[in-house]
């Protein structure tokens, strides 16, 4: 049996009413036959049985023990921090999503918990940076927004060699795509708002867990500190989840069209996509999973600001916005957008220019798509053409 065929029919009919799709069980509370005495259920920020349905199925999808849905990925990224104590230490990739950069050092580095952030496509930046004090490997990969890779199994050897947790924020890739977990991580997150939820209308994290004990853990921070999903996020969820093989497959077919018309063009200076043999970590995307993704970014020839939000704010079909992974196109400037909270020297060092532009590829025909790039790089050229022109006419009025 295919996986999409496993997580159609691995959605539960309900017992109850025989309804096909998840009941939403919206309610606070649960009627008990007497106290402790109850059907599974006493308050829904405890459990839900729509979150509970939903935490049940992703699980499924990445192979692990335990799933846990949370308000937002932030907020799953919070529950697998509290993990730490103060004297720990994190090794985490150096191009990080801007969110998670503040959160581990403007939050969690004033409990005295040190991030050490490395280049970790290369292996031995990870193994060269681990400490007896450090208990957590963090990995994006593909990363966002420079698409750089990682092999999980190399580092997930390194990790268990060193007594460390290895989570992956497995958000670009998907379940479809990859499953750190089968590589060796313990944990996986999601970002459920972008390729899993897809349609742009919820705000969702994810932890997936290896082992029970370890989903025990981080369970009882979601309870105790109560940033859960919702019932009715929780179904938008799923819903979102039921057609998730075929948009990914779409996607990615796209963003490898898109990649390569953006490698030709001349006013292209690099072009950031696992699929694309010029990547240099291609071979190991290829490895590790069976696709490469809907995101592709790009740096213009002339790396500027200036440059770059000229482009973002003349495109049609994609629509300048933060966030990613829906049916609509979108484009995104991270040096002003995603990435804005992480400071402008280490952006650059990690590969953030400031003319870094970040597609996410929609549904929409791929032909279409190229269209409209091809039109916002006439109007920036024409721009540029009429700056050069004014710029000659100024110096010879000056002679």
């Amino acid at each position: 049996m295919s996986n999409a065929t496993q997580l159609i029919h691995s959605i539960p009919v309900d017992a109850l009413t025989g309804a096909i799709s998840v009941p939403i069980y919206q309610t606070s509370t649960f009627v008990q036959e007497a106290p402790g005495v109850n059907k599974g259920f006493d308050y829904s920020r405890t459990n839900n049985p729509t979150r509970a349905t939903l935490e049940k199925l992703v699980a499924q999808l990445e192979n692990g023990a335990t799933g846990l849905a949370f308000a937002s990925g932030l907020a799953a990224i919070d529950a697998v921090l509290k993990l730490l104590k103060a004297g720990d230490e994190i090794v985490a990739v150096d191009d990080i999503y801007g969110g998670a950069f503040r959160l581990f050092t403007q939050v969690y580095q004033q409990f005295d918990i040190k991030v050490t952030f490395v280049d970790t496509s290369n292996v031995e930046n990870v193994f060269n940076a681990i400490t007896p004090k450090t208990k957590l490997i963090w990995l994006e990969t593909p990363t966002n927004p420079t698409l750089k890779i990682s092999d999980i199994e190399a580092i997930a050897k390194v990790a268990k060699a060193s007594s460390c947790l290895l989570c992956v924020d497995n958000t670009f890739a998907t379940p479809v795509l990859q499953q750190p977990l089968n590589l060796g991580a313990d944990i996986v997150i999601h970002s459920a708002t972008k390729y899993l939820g897809g349609h742009s209308d919820l705000i969702a994290g994810l932890v997936i867990t290896k082992n029970a004990e370890l989903g025990a853990k981080i369970k009882f921070y979601q309870n105790a500190c109560g940033a859960i999903l919702g019932p009715f996020d929780s179904w938008l969820l799923i819903r979102g989840i039921e057609t998730v093989h075929l948009r990914i497959k779409q996607h990615c077919n796209t963003a490898l069209a898109v990649a390569n018309y953006l490698e030709q063009h001349p006013l292209v200076d690099k072009v950031f996509y696992p699929g694309l043999t010029s990547h240099p970590n291609h071979a190991i995307a290829k490895k590790q999973a069976k696709g490469f993704g809907g995101i592709v970014s790009f740096t213009l020839k002339e790396d500027t600001n200036d440059a770059a939000l000229a482009f973002v704010t003349n495109t049609s079909l994609f629509k300048l916005a933060e966030s990613l992974g829906g049916i609509k196109s979108l484009v995104c400037h991270p040096a002003n957008m995603t990435h804005k909270s992480i400071p402008a020297d280490q952006r650059r060092v990690v590969g953030v220019a400031d003319s870094l532009i970040r597609l996410s590829i929609g549904l929409e025909d791929a032909e279409d798509l190229i269209n409209d790039l091809e039109n916002t790089f006439s109007i920036i050229e024409n721009k540029l053409t009429k700056e050069q022109n004014v710029e000659v006419s100024d110096t010879t009025k000056a002679c």
